[in-house]
């Protein structure tokens, strides 16, 4: 009898198979990722994973108890790259490169991937807590830091709220690329950094 595995499933992380596994691991990571290309995390099926990877589902049960927990190992292996340091003179000039480059990631698979799972998110919470917790929330910390970081050194207002700041700069980014009835490209991230800056830097600052 077949099991009937949704990605309402509890997402959990599951760990690399053994080394002697990990041909193994590496062939069903290659078919989530093509499948992926070709269809939606909603649509996609273990049954399919298996097949495309030419594995039995067993293999896939030990290893990732349900879909969500497979489509996450793709998502943090293959798609979400580590926060990188931006060589940059300036707090700006950091988020400058980060706009960029996330929109360069929402342009891409990841981008669709992601729109995915904040849509199963709305009907299962765990999976919306999951994706936060391992990368939005992740990335979103490491940004209020930086803006932190130009608010004591004087690069920014006194009363500036950096978190306040992320969510305005990168917020109008994640609705362009959920809705999709705009262009979501650089000169878009370029005038949104402007304006967004333009309200927060320190007049003083020389």
């Amino acid at each position: 009898m077949t099991r009937d595995v949704t990605l309402s499933d509890p997402p959990r992380r599951s760990g690399r198979p053994r080394s002697t596994s990990a041909g193994a691991h590496e062939v069903i990571m290659d078919a989530v990722y093509e499948l992926l290309k070709e269809t939606s995390v909603r649509e996609l099926t273990m049954e399919a994973v298996a097949k495309r990877a030419r594995v039995g589902k067993p293999t896939l049960y030990k290893w990732w108890p349900s879909k969500a927990a497979l489509v996450f190992a793709l998502f943090h292996e293959r798609l979400a790259r580590e926060q990188e340091t931006f060589p940059a003179d300036n707090v700006e000039e950091f988020m400058r490169r980060r706009v960029r480059r996330l929109i360069d990631e929402f342009r891409d698979l990841f981008g669709k991937v992601i729109a995915e799972l904040i849509a199963e998110g709305q009907s299962d919470p765990a999976v919306l807590r999951e994706l936060y917790d391992q990368h939005i929330g992740v990335r979103r910390s490491h940004a209020i830091v930086e803006f932190e970081k130009g608010r004591l050194s004087g690069e920014f207002r006194a009363d500036v709220d950096p978190a306040l700041l992320v969510d305005q700069l990168f917020g109008p980014i994640y609705y362009r690329m959920l809705l999709r009835i705009e262009p979501l490209d650089h000169a878009f991230g370029e005038a949104l950094l402007d304006q967004v800056m333009g309200g927060v830097r320190n007049p003083d600052d020389s």
